[in-house]
């Protein structure tokens, strides 16, 4: 399964607000369709999800909201059953430690997708070496920065509302435009909602 690039507003009406994945919020809580639909209170035990439908809908908020393929997807559960500690935690680590998502939380861009346009562009740094793969997993100690002639671009959008994710594992210069990983970034500073155990159960039979 290729990465998504439709439009964003009826993936957020069916899956929920994924903050990596668009700005865009459903205000009217209407389910995909061009006008929604209304349901009868006699049609609400049909439609309740099996727990399938409940774990799938959860594997596709971490593929859109992370901008992953479904292979993708799959090595990381893979890796993080082979790494000690919880299988769901350490699966939402690599997928915060990955280079577009730091680019994200540093401020540098408004949402994922667009971090990934920034390194894939040559605009990134990962100590003074240049990172072209969006799917790089940072390490603590890493230095991130931005290459000289690309600064203006990233300093026009932090002038303009860009918001940096910091908290203490990531610490910026916003003159320098270079940011040094503290520490890895846990399951409380995860900003979207999910059940990560839902899709280890979810890969559990398929694995």
């Amino acid at each position: 399964m290729s990465r998504y690039r439709g439009p964003r507003l009826p993936i957020i009406r069916r899956l929920g607000e994924l903050p990596g994945f668009s700005k865009k919020i459903d205000r009217n809580h209407t389910p995909p369709g061009q006008h929604g639909w209304k349901k009868k209170a006699s049609d609400q035990k049909k439609s309740k999800e099996s727990q399938y439908g409940i774990r799938l809908k959860e594997k596709q908020k971490l593929r859109y909201n992370y901008g992953i393929n479904e292979r993708q997807l799959i090595n990381y559960v893979r890796e993080a059953r082979r790494r000690k500690g919880s299988t769901g935690e350490v699966l939402l680590q690599l997928l915060e430690m990955r280079l577009d998502n730091i680019i994200y939380r540093l401020g540098f861009a408004p949402t994922i997708p667009a971090a990934r346009q920034l390194i894939n562009h040559g605009h990134i740094n990962v100590n003074n070496k240049n990172i072209n793969i969006p799917s790089y997993i940072c390490k603590i100690n890493d230095i991130i920065s931005v290459l000289k002639n690309s600064q203006q671009l990233i300093k026009n959008y932090l002038q303009n509302g860009g918001i940096s994710e910091l908290s203490t594992c990531l610490n910026l210069n916003k003159e320098k435009l270079e940011a040094s990983i503290n520490n890895i970034i846990p399951r409380d500073l995860v900003k979207l909602e999910i059940n990560e155990l839902l899709v280890i159960e979810y890969y559990s039979r398929k694995l």
